[in-house]
């Protein structure tokens, strides 16, 4: 089985979110035994020079894009078991950052013309499947199946699309199908990307895909309410049969609070001296009062409404009387930002708010907290809350997508359970999971303890994730 793997980032060369995460590490995961796996993704001018040394060419051809006949470089570099290429068009991509460019539309068009024209052009190769994700390769199917169609070589190939966030869908006027995209009108009078009178990327790659994933179970099921799925429910309702959700995992090796040389002391499920050391010297570090026995609620990510930031926002006044100490890390909408950063003066030595992106001090957050709160109004999967309990700082979330596949709630009959979740969307419920939280922290520390090593001790790796898409490929493959 052959896979070829078609994303706009990946970690460790360019990566912005989630998206590069998974392409990073599933291809890895994936490779192996009978399974040949490669990636192809742009070649950005922001990949650092320690991976372009490694790159070796391997040839170019033109690829045709509307009225355009443009230059498509191809790189290759090998890396844990899997063939990475990179497709070369510095016109496209020898830009500062990945995304947010006025001709966004017109890259990815590029990018993914240049992976349909590919397909017969790998020396020897020809995959059996190709998994597109995200809109930013969601023209892939449609090229394949409109452009190619009747050519052999491709029509045999299988392709599968996963929407890691079905916010960003790829929405451009109708002007755009044939100039920029270059395709015939009857891609869009024939329905297939037609959407409110505009393009939609995404929900051609849904109707043409041979299967579409979502990145957790939960978010499969709530993609088909108006409530989540930004205006395509009807879409996914339809094609529901070949709908599937599959967990993500993490890089559990990555991610070890036994071998992480980024803490101030490493620490196990089964000795947790070494936590009690990263939150003292995170107290430290972020100017709060150190004591060890106050709960101190974490928190790493966007500041954003969709991650639950209006909630925890209208909470505050009412969390910070529980007596705990929180700390927040991220950029986002600068309302969020500019509250956040006045709410630290309001509770000096009991509340930080680092308004920035920092690897290192998430990681010290991940691993010094005691709780990590993430009330999301939905999330696709959610890697923070699986970090988190490999740390083992228990999670509070909002039942939605990932966060409800991987934190059981706590029950305090049966002492089982993950960490403490919440239903509705709603600050009072918020406040609850939290003060049952706190509850459990201080007058049942054995049972915390215990919630503490469960979450430390779960498998959040990818081996389950790789073992049902590899089900997946051979179902469409028969």
């Amino acid at each position: 089985m052959k896979i070829l793997f078609a994303t706009s980032e990946a970690a460790p060369f360019a990566k912005t979110g989630g998206l590069g995460d998974v392409a990073g590490a599933l291809p890895a995961a994936l490779a192996g035994s009978s399974y040949g796996v490669r990636v192809i993704m742009p070649l950005y001018g922001s990949i650092p020079d320690q991976w372009r040394a490694q790159m070796k060419f391997i040839k170019y051809i033109y690829v045709p894009l509307a009225w355009r006949n443009l230059y498509c470089g191809l790189f290759e570099l090998k890396k844990d078991g899997v063939t990475f290429y990179f497709v070369d068009n510095e016109y496209y991509f020898k830009r500062a950052e990945i995304y947010g460019h006025y001709d966004d539309g017109e890259r990815y068009a590029f990018f993914s013309r240049a992976v349909a024209a590919l397909l017969t052009e790998f020396d020897g190769w020809a995959p059996d499947v190709v998994h597109c994700n995200d809109w930013q390769t969601a023209l892939i199917p449609t090229y394949m199946r409109r452009l190619y169609d009747g050519v052999p070589a491709v029509d045999a190939i299988r392709t599968v699309f996963t929407i890691h966030n079905i916010a960003y869908q790829g929405r451009f006027g109708r002007e755009t199908l044939e100039n920029v995209f270059g395709l015939p009108h009857t891609v869009f009078d024939g329905g297939t990307l037609e959407y409110m009178g505009g393009l939609n990327l995404m929900k051609g790659a849904i109707e043409l895909s041979d299967r579409v994933t979502t990145v957790s179970p939960s978010y499969a099921e709530e993609l088909q309410y108006a409530y989540y799925a930004h205006g395509l429910e009807g879409v996914l309702a339809a094609n529901r049969d070949k709908l599937t959700g599959i967990l993500n995992g993490i890089d559990t090796a990555l991610f070890d609070p036994a071998t992480d040389g980024n803490l101030t002391q490493t620490f196990t499920a089964d000795s947790l001296k070494g936590k009690a050391v990263c939150k003292a010297e995170l107290q430290k570090l972020l100017g709060l009062t150190r004591n060890p026995d106050v709960p101190l609620v974490v928190s790493v990510g966007r500041l954003v409404s969709h991650k639950g930031m209006d909630l925890v926002a209208e909470a505050l006044d009412e969390l910070m009387d529980m007596d705990i100490q929180f700390a927040l890390l991220g950029r986002g909408d600068w309302h969020f930002e500019q509250f956040f950063s006045t709410a630290r003066h309001n509770y000096e030595g009991r509340l930080s708010a680092s308004i920035l992106y920092n690897a290192s001090l998430s990681g010290s957050l991940y691993a010094g907290g005691d709780m990590f709160l993430m009330p999301s109004q939905s999330e696709p999967c959610g890697l923070s809350q699986m970090i988190a309990m490999r740390y083992g700082t228990v999670p509070v979330v909002r039942e939605t997508g990932g966060l409800k596949d991987t934190v059981e709630p706590y029950n305090s009959e049966t002492d089982e359970g993950l960490g403490f979740t919440f239903a509705n969307y709603d600050k009072y419920d918020l406040l609850y999971a939290v003060r049952r939280a706190v509850d459990l922290y201080h007058n049942h520390k054995n049972r915390w303890a215990a919630l503490m090593k469960r979450g430390m001790s779960s498998d959040f790796s990818w081996t389950e994730s790789a073992r049902m898409y590899k089900k997946l490929y051979k179902e469409i493959c028969k």
